[in-house]
C-alpha cells in the first residue's frame, strides 16, 4: 500500500524535528526556522504514487518554505484547513482564509506561517507523474492565491475529499484519484498562469500545448490520430502545432507513441486489469498490430508485454503477502536513540521532594462541595481550589456522577453530595455540566449540554509546575464514601449503566430495542473478599428534570431519577463481583482550549478508565499549563477491561495522593523523560496508554471534540499502544527496534482499556521482572 501514516508518538522527542522534516520534504516543503515542531505533537496522512504526493497534516505553529527543486516547474498546491495561515512573499504579508487554494513555486523567496497550528492539505506533483506526457509546464515566479469558485472549487473539493479518504482507498482507487488530481492541478495552474499579466506570451503557448495534450489523451485509442486533425480542432496550422512541441524538445508522433505505451504500461501493471488480454489493451491505445506493439513496448521498457505483466503480478502478490502478516512492519523506521536503563524505582522516585524532610511535607484535605467541583470538563482557565508543594500529600473527596441513579442511596443525608446535586425549579447548584454552550442551544439538554459528564474535584495547583515538567501522582489510599443517612449509615452503594454510548447498544438479541438499563449495587468492603452485589435494576424511563426538560435517554448527568421507576430484583443473583477500586479520571489541564469535554482521554490523562489506577499505583502526566491543575473524579468500585456497556460500577470515593513534581531540566535518564502520554506504574508493571488519537485536540483542531467521537477505532488505539511501547523499550530500556518488537510479541500484554470514551484506549503492560537480569 502507498498509504503511510505519521505520528510523532513513534519518535523520541529529540528525533521528532528530523522526522517531521522528512514529512515536509515529501511534499516539497521544509521548515524555515530551527524549531519546526513547537508543541511536540504532529500527525500526517500521506499517500504517494509516481510523482504524486498528497498529505493531510496537523502540527504545532511553525513556518515552512520551499525545498529547492531546481528541475521541477509544477507548483505545490496547498489548502489551509483552519484559519491562521499567513503567506509571506515579495508582495508582502497576506492572510489566507480557509477555502482559498495557494499555488506555491518550487523555488523563490516565500514562506507560510501557521500562527496557531499547522493544519493543511498539501499536493505535490512532479514531472514523474506525467509519464512522458507534456503539460506545457508553466513557471510561477510568485505564489498565487486562488479564491473558491468555479474550477478552483472543484479542484479544492476533490483535494479535501481525497485527503479524508487516504487510508480507505485501495491502491487501484488511489492511482485513479491521483491521476485526476494531476490533471486538475495542471489545468488550474495554466489558468492561473495565463491570467497573470507578468508571465508573458510563453504562458499562453504553454496553456495551448497543455490543451492539445489533453485532446491527445482523450483520443489515444484512435489509430488515425494525426497532427492535421488535432491542429484543425484547435484552429491552428499543423506547422504551428509542431513548433509547439519543439518548444519542449519533442515532436507530435513521438509524443503520441510515448503516451500510448505509458498507458499500456499502467494497465499491464494493474491487477484490476488482469482480465483484459494484451492485444485488447494494445488496441485500446491505438496499436492496430499486436506484434508491432510488442516490439515497441520491449524497446521502450526492456521487457515484452507478457513478461512485464507476469513480473508485476508476482510483485503485487509478494507485497500483499507481506502486508497481511502479523508483526511485519511495511517500512523500517529510523532507529531511535537508545538511553541507558533507568535507576531502580526507589532511587528515582522523587526529584525536588527528596530535598524536603518529612516535617516540611504538608498534608492537605479537599472536601467535596458544589464550589469545589467542575462537572464534565477540564479547563486551563479554572482557578485552583488549593495550591500544594511537590512532595505534599492530599486527600481528595470525589463523587460519582451516577449517584443520581439512586438518590435515596447515594445522595440523601450526605451534605457534600446534596450540595453538588442540588437542583430545584429555581436553582441548580452546579449549573454547567459539560463543555458545551451554557444556553443549551445544541440539544436543549441543559447548561454544558452533557458534553462531558464527570464530577471532578479540584483543580489542585502544584507550586512551580510549568509546561514541560512531569507530575507524578501516587495513589496512597482509596476509601469508599459511606452512606451518611442514619437509615443506611456506613453502607456503600454504586451504579452501572448499560447506556446508549455502550459498545453493545446496536447488538441486542431481545426487545425492546434499543434500551438502557441501570443496575444498582451494594459495595461490601469485606477483608476476605471485597465485592459488589446487585440490589436491583431498572430500564431507563423518560425523566423530567426540575427545569422541565424531558430526558428520554440517559443524555444529561445528574438528573435525579424518580423513585417510581420499575425495579427488577434478583438480578445477577448469587454473583459477587470482586472490587477493583480506582479513579477513572486523573487529569492535568490540557493546553489547547479553555473547555475540554471530560469524556475522551488524551495526553493529559483524563477519563482513562483503567482499573490498574488503584491503591499503590502511580501515574505520570506531562504538564501543559502553569500549576499543572490536577483534578480527580469518576471513582469506580469495579470495572473490566473494555468497560463494554458504557460505565463501570460507579461509586463515590475518597483518595489520598502524594504529588511529586519532576522539573524538565531533571528528566534525563528517567522512564518519563520523554513523556507525551499518561504512564502508569504499579509495583510489578509499567502500563502504557494508547489511544485512537493520542492528541485529538491537536490533530483535529477546532473540530476535535466532535471529530474524535466519529473516528475512533481499536485498530488505531492498538497502533498507538504499539508505537509507544516500542519507543519506551528503545529509549528507556535500550533495546534495538528488532529486540523491542520481539519482546512485545513474546512478553507484553496488550488489552482494550475502554471502547466507550470517544477516544478508545488500548493499554500495553510491561512486566518489570523481564529486566531483573538485564545489564
Amino acid at each position: 500500500m502507498s498509504f503511510r501514516p505519521f505520528t510523532s508518538e513513534s519518535y523520541a522527542k529529540a528525533d521528532r524535528p528530523e522526522a517531521w522534516r522528512d514529512v515536509l520534504a515529501d511534499v516539497g516543503l521544509q521548515p524555515v526556522s530551527g524549531h519546526s515542531l513547537f508543541d511536540g505533537h504532529a500527525t500526517a496522512s500521506h499517500r504517494h504514487a509516481a510523482g504524486v504526493a498528497l498529505t493531510r497534516m496537523a502540527a504545532g505553529s511553525q513556518s515552512v518554505g520551499p525545498l529547492s527543486q531546481a528541475n521541477e516547474d509544477i507548483p505545490i498546491a496547498l489548502i489551509p484547513v483552519e484559519d491562521g495561515m499567513v503567506l509571506k512573499s515579495a508582495g508582502g504579508h497576506r492572510i489566507i482564509p480557509v477555502g482559498h487554494l495557494v499555488l506555491l513555486p518550487r523555488n523563490g523567496d516565500w514562506s507560510i506561517a501557521f500562527q496557531r497550528d499547522m493544519r493543511a492539505i498539501v499536493l505535490s506533483v512532479t514531472s514523474d507523474a506525467l509519464h512522458g506526457r507534456h503539460s506545457g509546464k508553466p513557471r510561477l515566479r510568485d505564489p498565487r492565491v486562488v479564491p473558491p469558485g468555479g474550477f478552483a472549487d472543484v479542484f479544492a473539493r476533490l483535494l479535501d475529499a481525497a485527503a479524508r479518504a487516504l487510508d480507505t482507498l485501495s491502491d487501484a482507487e488511489w492511482n485513479s484519484v491521483a491521476q485526476s488530481l494531476v490533471d486538475l492541478h495542471l489545468t488550474l495552474t495554466h489558468l492561473v498562469a495565463v491570467s497573470s499579466a507578468d508571465v508573458g506570451s510563453s504562458a499562453t503557448q504553454a496553456a495551448l500545448l497543455h490543451r492539445i495534450c489533453q485532446t491527445i489523451e482523450r483520443q489515444l485509442g484512435d489509430a488515425d490520430l494525426v497532427p492535421a486533425r488535432v491542429a484543425q480542432a484547435e484552429g491552428i496550422s499543423e506547422r504551428y502545432l509542431q513548433k509547439l512541441f519543439e518548444t519542449v524538445g519533442d515532436n507530435f508522433t513521438h509524443y503520441v507513441r510515448e503516451r500510448r505505451l505509458q498507458h499500456a504500461w499502467i494497465d499491464l501493471s494493474n491487477p484490476t486489469e488482469a482480465h483484459r488480454s494484451i492485444s485488447e489493451i494494445a488496441y485500446a491505445y491505438g496499436f492496430s498490430d499486436s506484434a508491432h506493439f510488442s516490439r515497441a513496448f520491449r524497446h521502450r521498457f526492456g521487457l515484452p508485454p507478457r513478461e512485464f505483466r507476469q513480473q508485476e503480478a508476482e510483485r503485487a502478490t509478494l507485497q500483499h503477502g507481506i502486508a497481511g502478516q502479523r508483526g511485519w512492519p511495511q517500512e523500517a523506521l529510523a532507529q531511535l536513540r537508545a538511553h541507558q536503563n533507568p535507576e531502580a524505582r526507589g532511587r528515582i522516585a522523587c526529584v525536588g521532594a527528596e530535598q524536603k524532610t518529612t516535617t516540611e511535607r504538608r498534608h492537605h484535605h479537599l472536601p467535596v462541595d458544589a464550589s469545589r467541583v467542575h462537572w464534565g470538563y477540564f479547563s486551563r482557565s479554572l482557578s485552583p481550589q488549593i495550591e500544594i508543594a511537590s512532595g505534599d500529600t492530599i486527600t481528595i473527596e470525589t463523587l460519582t456522577q451516577h449517584a443520581s441513579d439512586a438518590p435515596d442511596l447515594m445522595i440523601k443525608g450526605d451534605a457534600g453530595a446534596e450540595a453538588v446535586f442540588g437542583w430545584t425549579r429555581d436553582k441548580k447548584n452546579v449549573d454547567r455540566r459539560g463543555a458545551g454552550p451554557m444556553d443549551a442551544s445544541v440539544f436543549g439538554r441543559g447548561a454544558g449540554e452533557g458534553f462531558g459528564v464527570h464530577i471532578c474535584t479540584g483543580p489542585v495547583a502544584v507550586n512551580g509546575a510549568q509546561p514541560g515538567d512531569v507530575l507524578e501522582v501516587r495513589i496512597l489510599d482509596i476509601v469508599p464514601r459511606a452512606n451518611r443517612n442514619p437509615d443506611r449509615a456506613g453502607r456503600v452503594f454504586g451504579s452501572s449503566v448499560a447506556a446508549w454510548w455502550g459498545y453493545h447498544y446496536n447488538e441486542f438479541l431481545g426487545g425492546p430495542k434499543p434500551r438502557e438499563v441501570v443496575t444498582i449495587y451494594e459495595i461490601f468492603d469485606d477483608a476476605e473478599m471485597p465485592h459488589a452485589r446487585a440490589l436491583y435494576s431498572y430500564r431507563w424511563e423518560p425523566q423530567t428534570d426540575p427545569f422541565g426538560v424531558v430526558h428520554t435517554t440517559y443524555d444529561y448527568p445528574g438528573v435525579l431519577v424518580a423513585s417510581t421507576v420499575k425495579r427488577r430484583h434478583a438480578v445477577l443473583d448469587g454473583i459477587r463481583i470482586p472490587l477493583r477500586p480506582h479513579f477513572g479520571v486523573i487529569a492535568v489541564a490540557p493546553r489547547e482550549v479553555d473547555f475540554v469535554d471530560s469524556v475522551p482521554p488524551s495526553y493529559f490523562g483524563g477519563n482513562l478508565d483503567n482499573w490498574r489506577l488503584g491503591k499503590g499505583a502511580t501515574i505520570y502526566l506531562p504538564v501543559s499549563v502553569p500549576g499543572a491543575l490536577l483534578s480527580v473524579g469518576d471513582p469506580h468500585a469495579a470495572q473490566g477491561d473494555g468497560e463494554l456497556s458504557g460505565t463501570a460500577i460507579e461509586c463515590s470515593m475518597t483518595g489520598t495522593f502524594e504529588v511529586i513534581l519532576h522539573k524538565k531540566a531533571d528528566l534525563a535518564g528517567r522512564p518519563f523523560a520523554d513523556l507525551s502520554y499518561p504512564l502508569i506504574e504499579t509495583e510489578t508493571d509499567w502500563v502504557l496508554t494508547g489511544f485512537s488519537h493520542p492528541n485529538y485536540l491537536a490533530e483535529f483542531g477546532a473540530q476535535g471534540q466532535s471529530e474524535v467521537y466519529t473516528k475512533s477505532s481499536l485498530d488505531l488505539a492498538m497502533k498507538d499502544a504499539f508505537r509507544k511501547m516500542r519507543r519506551f523499550l528503545m529509549n528507556v530500556k535500550g533495546l534495538s527496534e528488532d529486540e523491542a518488537i520481539a519482546l512485545m510479541s513474546a512478553a507484553v500484554d496488550f488489552g482494550g482499556t475502554q471502547v466507550v470514551d470517544g477516544n478508545w484506549g488500548v493499554h500495553a503492560i510491561l512486566s518489570k521482572r523481564l529486566f531483573q537480569d538485564a545489564p
